[in-house]
């Protein structure tokens, strides 16, 4: 569904900081009251080790324009984190068939989300297509020129914290 149209509508889960699901609410209310929800983070790698990050889109409902260093988003009611990293890269990045290498899961919380996600990395040079309009812009970088980078933009502190450390662990990325 897209973000745009239907937003204050679609059905999220509210979950513990264990992931265990509380409640169903509207995504509305879960922003409105920055509930705690399920949520994928996939960190797209390039044969050579490059980094994809992206610019999201003005019109997101949570940080807006800001640079994102993987794409993914909220699960859906029922739905299980691996089908979701699936459609994410789908829905954003027009990839499909791509091997899904799991990271771990872990909380975030700060003053504008809350959420348990899942993470992953896959490796896939493109091409990509941004066809449900989340993503502006998207640029490869070296993970020596990555610190430049996050200093230079505002990044998503979300995805910071729990993708860039597993990725260093699990990947060596980030050099």
């Amino acid at each position: 569904m897209s973000e745009v149209q239907g937003a204050g509508v679609e059905m999220v889960e509210e979950v513990d900081r264990s992931g265990n699901v509380l409640r169903l609410v509207t995504r509305a209310e879960m922003r409105k009251n920055n509930l705690r929800h399920r949520s994928v983070f996939i960190a797209v790698i390039s044969d050579d080790g490059d980094l994809l990050i992206h610019q999201r889109a003005a019109h997101k409902d949570l940080w807006p324009g800001w640079w994102d260093c993987a794409v993914g988003g909220v699960i859906a009611p029922g739905e299980e984190p691996n089908a979701a990293a699936r459609r994410e890269l789908a829905e954003e990045l027009g990839v499909e068939g791509a091997i899904l290498q799991p990271l771990g899961s872990g909380a975030y919380d700060d003053e504008s989300a809350s959420l348990v996600a899942w993470c992953y990395s896959v490796i896939h040079n493109g091409p990509f297509t941004f066809a449900d309009g989340e993503v502006q812009r998207a640029e490869w970088v070296k993970p020596s020129d990555l610190v430049e980078w996050l200093a230079a933009k505002n990044f998503l502190p979300d995805t910071l914290a729990l993708v860039l450390p597993r990725l260093v662990s699990c990947r060596g990325v980030i050099a």
